[in-house]
């Protein structure tokens, strides 16, 4: 549908339209939702959009300049379910309310912008994934970058400093914005994954954003904040941002809090995404790490558990602190009891930040009132569970017995929805209020015992007590009545047969009861708002509540999946190496329906690289992923999936599995591999943990098998990494004859028959063979392919055995024979005589290329500009 722009000259529009469009102009990026009687309209190509958007009728309002007038409109009682819409597909709307009295306005009634609603900005509890944190972030300054970051919920206010466009990726990896706000001179290819909003370039100024900080926390100056320039930009911004996002009330935000992030395990976007921790590579959570471990029985447990897995921590106090917690909870607690208790709980944190946004609804107070009064349950529960996380919590439970008191004396036990409804404020809260809702009902028996109170002292059975709209209450006596009209009686309407009167009784009767109703609602809301301006003072006790009760949720939602899984206690060292005993994939185990055949691990000094080969299907991957869950739980202070767990000391996770491209950006599958692998040979140390699966495998045979052992080798050597490497170049494998650090593993598989069995057990040494027709035949490839297949790699065996004089190795690649004899040490020239390839004369240049490689001294960038100078020799 082709868009619809107004007529530029505003003074063509009626004066509605004129406002309209006044308004519209400061909100040229987002929607305008524009409050007109129960609707929110929407003109012109908001309209256009927002019937693209949400799929609501498209209409015309009169003309408007001449022109027809696109329209589209929301009822405003139902306006979340659209906001939910609009807001899951990154558009941003302006609310843009009444806010002058129909009554006395001349002209159109004024209105203005009451909120703006966006992506990061919201805390409507229709609008938010209650298990996951709605961060806002802006970023500044790409050369050093620093981000500052806030989760409304909590308050939260966070500043970050990182070194480059790396170390960016990876905290936007970690806390996941809803919204990035950034400068319109400065863009990053990291930012495209995420919902953006451009801010102009004159936000970011350090007076301004000083100004704004000052402002917004009511600071006479910034020092004891100890911003740099760069985070007080980013830092003012974002409060900048929130301030005008939220126009009436001011968010309540803690002050800035400077976070090292060194304190916790790196682990970038590609190794989340591999690791699959939050959903897996289909968006589903149910099949993820935090899926198997997430059963909180509160939103509050549930969004922490997120935090803990997506920032494993570095300190092994603090981890054993949690561990601690977890063993006491399983043995003195009973916790069955304490999660029925803890699913009482409403989302206090997010209530609280409604308070103190003033948005507050009443069936809001009325949630956070009953889960008030749950805490002295709770709080006799956990008398046994002593231990420093769990004393420290249960300190938190017992200061809310007067909120608990206040809140069941004001709210009615099932509130009504909105105050402009009436029957939110509870009876014998208010006097006043309990005599106008006295007043109104009790109306109608007073007009019934007037009437007959009146019949009786005037002698005239047909006189009425009624009501007209326009005329309020009278007293009608019919004409042909010949009854003497009392003197206290006042003429308020004549009737063809009939008059109409009033009396000072009745007058003072409407004038109490036709505004009671109007006057009840009024008081209401008046009352309403007081207890919620009482209850602003008090939203610290709130959230630090809401912190001690997402605490003890995933804690006991920890010890509840450690008891059930079969998880036990690691032990945590400073020391480098990761011993694992029969360990476990705990998402593979949650789902599979066959036993799991665990597997140990052994990485340290002494042996930090192990060169993994074995059939497809076999398990490498699984067996590898595993081994990085089982250091990142332990890091989460979680139990882990493992009869025991030795985990060092770990600085960084990394990963590279599997084969993907990025088309957009250019980028081959291959090199994306390459990007990968050279992020991690550029940035392991000691300390990190690196998963490395099927290097070289996107390009040619040789060239693939040369990067593949460079690279480990430099892993070893150099980055001196814990290390797992799954190849199919079984050449690899004589690595280990030659480098002390690296030694092999495989996954075992038998041939019975013809069928391949798997039996995913890792066993010390290389794979003898491949397997690889045999699941190409499980895969369900035709039976014509695979005999073919058979006969070419008859052909290609024979023509190997043919070639080869005095080696015992096989083509890259190909099936194995018998394992390889053990050689002496060789020099880096007769190292490469594992290739196996007698080289045509007209290949003898490069033959003589390869010759002069030192192997063991070849960086990843020398071997890439090696293939490149290879690649021209052979043109």
């Amino acid at each position: 549908m082709n868009a619809k722009q107004p007529p530029t000259n505003h003074h063509e529009h009626t004066p509605m339209m004129q406002q309209y469009l006044r308004i519209k102009a400061e909100f040229d990026d987002m929607l305008v939702f524009y409050r007109m009687g129960d609707f929110y309209e929407m003109f012109f190509d908001d309209a256009i959009r927002g019937h693209e958007l949400l799929g609501i009728s498209l209409t015309y309002r009169g003309k408007s300049a001449g022109e027809r007038i696109p329209m589209a409109g929301v009822p405003f009682h139902s306006v979340d379910q659209y906001l939910a819409k609009l807001i899951g597909k990154g558009q941003s709307v302006a609310i843009c309310e009444q806010v002058g009295d129909p009554n006395t306005s001349k002209g159109p009634v004024e209105r203005k912008v009451t909120r703006i609603i966006t992506p990061g900005t919201i805390s409507d509890e229709n609008l938010l994934d209650a298990t996951r944190d709605n961060v806002l972030a802006c970023v500044f300054n790409l050369h050093q970058p620093v981000i500052a970051y806030t989760e409304l919920g909590a308050a939260s206010c966070h500043v970050i400093t990182l070194n480059d466009i790396a170390e960016l990726e990876n905290e936007l990896a970690r806390i996941t914005p809803a919204e990035l706000l950034y400068c319109e001179t400065e863009w990053a290819t990291s930012f495209a994954s995420y919902q953006t909003t451009k801010l102009p370039e004159w936000h970011f100024n350090r007076t301004t954003a000083t100004q704004q900080l000052c402002d917004f926390y009511q600071l006479r100056h910034l020092e004891q904040l100890e911003l740099s320039d760069h985070e007080t930009v980013a830092t003012g911004v974002l409060v900048y941002y929130l301030q005008n996002t939220h126009r009436q009330t001011k968010p309540q935000l803690d002050l800035p809090k400077k976070t090292p992030h060194r304190d916790y395990v790196v682990l970038d976007a590609i190794t989340r995404r591999n690791l699959e921790l939050t959903h897996n590579h289909a968006g589903n959570k149910a099949f993820s790490l935090l899926g198997v471990l997430d059963k909180c029985a509160t939103a509050m447990g549930s969004r922490l558990l997120n935090r803990w897995i997506s920032q494993p921590l570095i300190s092994n106090t603090q981890l054993n602190q949690r561990y601690d917690s977890i063993d006491i909870l399983q043995t003195a607690i009973d916790n069955d009891q304490l999660k029925q208790q803890l699913k009482g709980i409403a989302d206090i944190e997010r209530i609280a930040a409604r308070i103190g946004l003033g948005t507050v609804r009443p069936k809001d107070l009325a949630s956070l009132r009953d889960s008030l009064q749950q805490l002295p349950e709770l709080t006799q529960t956990l008398t046994s569970a002593n231990s420093t996380l769990m004393n420290a919590a249960k300190q938190q439970l017992g200061a809310f017995d007067d909120m608990a008191a206040l809140l069941a004396r004001a709210i009615y036990p099932e509130p009504a929805p909105h105050t402009r409804e009436g029957g939110v404020i509870n009876t014998g809260y208010d006097a006043t209020l309990d005599e106008l809702r006295t007043l109104s009902s009790t109306a109608n028996q007073f007009l019934l015992d007037y009437e007959t109170q009146e019949k009786t002292r005037t002698g005239n059975p047909n006189l009425k007590v009624g009501y007209n709209r326009v005329h309020g209450y009278y007293i009608e006596i019919s004409k042909a009545s010949g009854t003497e009209i009392p003197a206290e009686y006042t003429r308020r309407q004549t009737l063809k047969n009939a008059e109409r009167y009033i009396t000072e009784t009745l007058k003072s009767f409407e004038d109490n009861v036709l505004s009671a109703a109007d006057k009840a609602i009024s008081l209401e809301k008046t009352l309403y708002e007081r207890l919620v301006m009482d209850l602003q003072q008090q939203t610290q006790g709130l959230r630090a509540l809401a912190n001690a009760i997402a605490s003890i949720d995933s804690l006991s939602n920890l010890a509840e999946r450690a008891q059930t899984l079969a998880y036990r206690r690691p032990q945590l060292s400073d020391n480098t190496g990761i011993h694992i005993k029969n360990g476990r994939h705990p998402v593979v185990e949650a789902y599979t329906t066959t036993p799991f055949i665990p597997n140990d691990t052994h990485l340290d000094g002494q042996q930090s690289l192990a060169i993994i080969t074995g059939p497809n299907m076999g398990g490498k991957s699984t067996y590898m992923r595993q081994t990085a869950l089982i250091c990142l739980m332990a890091r989460i202070g979680s139990f882990v999936p493992a009869d025991t767990a030795d985990i060092g000391h770990i600085d960084r996770i990394f990963t590279r599995i599997g084969a993907s491209d990025d088309v957009s950006a250019g980028k081959s599958t291959f090199m994306v591999e390459m990007t990968e692998t050279a992020t991690i040979l550029n940035h392991a140390t000691p300390h990190s943990l690196v998963l490395m699966d099927e290097v070289g495998r996107g390009t040619s045979t040789y060239d693939g098998l040369s990067l593949a052992m460079a690279s480990a080798k430099y892993l070893a050597t150099h980055n001196q990494s814990l290390t797992l490497f799954a190849t199919h170049y079984f050449e690899m494998t004589a690595l280990t004859e030659t480098h002390p650090t690296l030694f092999n593993l495989h996954l075992d598989a038998v041939d019975s028959g013809g069928d391949i069995v798997f039996l995913h057990h890792v066993k010390p040494g290389a794979a003898s063979k491949s397997y690889g027709l045999h699941v190409a035949k499980i895969a369900g490839v035709a039976p014509a392919v695979i005999d073919e297949a058979q006969q070419l790699l008859a052909q290609f065996s024979q023509s190997d055995k043919n070639n080869t004089s005095d080696s015992q190795s096989n083509p890259p690649g190909q099936p194995h024979g018998q394992p390889r004899k053990k050689t002496p040490k060789q020099t880096p020239s007769a190292q490469m005589t594992l290739f196996n390839v007698n080289l045509p004369p007209e290949y003898e240049a490069i033959k003589n290329t390869l010759d002069g490689i030192e192997i063991e001294n070849t960086t990843p960038l020398q071997a890439l500009q090696l293939l490149q100078s290879l690649k021209k020799l052979s043109q």
